[in-house]
């Protein structure tokens, strides 16, 4: 039977023990899910915007990176639209919701193609404000590299930073071409 002074040092050992395990599995925790919102204000009424921006596949017809848009099934949930961008690199998206009276749609990436990023998911929306437009893009997604100790270029930071770029080339071209209507 253990005496009070063995209890009395087996405690420090237990929360020794106890620390030492919960440091060392907060330090193999995997990726966590990153996201990213842009918006932009347009001085264009929100059909006006919502008309150049709704198509799956006219992407190309906006964002100065793409050079086509296909999309298997045009605007119907399940559509596959393959991205061709204008570096060559390339993307699969499908069509998760498309919601023509409330202008939104949202995607999923198939894989992360051209992006360091993998389950990537994305929503584009225009919002009527006054005669103006609101538009956002935001996509959640997990870094292109899923294991510890990721190499530069599929890590957190160039996810978020090749994500950003895509939404903001996009809806900044998307602003210069509706207001010099």
């Amino acid at each position: 039977m253990p005496t009070h002074a063995s209890r009395r040092r087996a405690v420090p050992i237990l929360a020794a023990s106890l620390l030492l395990a919960a440091s060392a599995s907060s330090l193999a925790h995997g990726p966590t899910r990153q996201k990213v919102t842009e918006k932009v204000t347009i001085e264009a009424p929100a059909d006006a915007v919502w008309a150049k921006v709704k198509n799956f596949n006219g992407l190309k017809d906006w964002h100065p990176a793409v050079a086509d848009s296909p999309a298997d099934k045009g605007n119907a949930e399940g559509s596959v639209r393959t991205l061709k961008l204008k570096d060559g690199g390339t993307l699969v998206e499908a069509l998760e919701s498309y919601d023509d009276a409330h202008k939104k749609y949202s995607y999923r990436a198939k894989d992360g193609g051209a992006l360091p990023v993998t389950n990537y998911t994305s929503t584009l929306s225009v919002v009527a404000d006054g005669g103006k437009s609101v538009v956002e893009w935001r996509g959640a997604f997990y870094r292109g590299y899923p294991n510890n100790d990721p190499p530069p270029d599929r890590n957190d930071e160039a996810a978020l930073k090749a994500v950003t770029g895509v939404y903001r080339g996009g809806l900044g071209n998307l602003k210069k071409m509706m207001e010099s209507k």
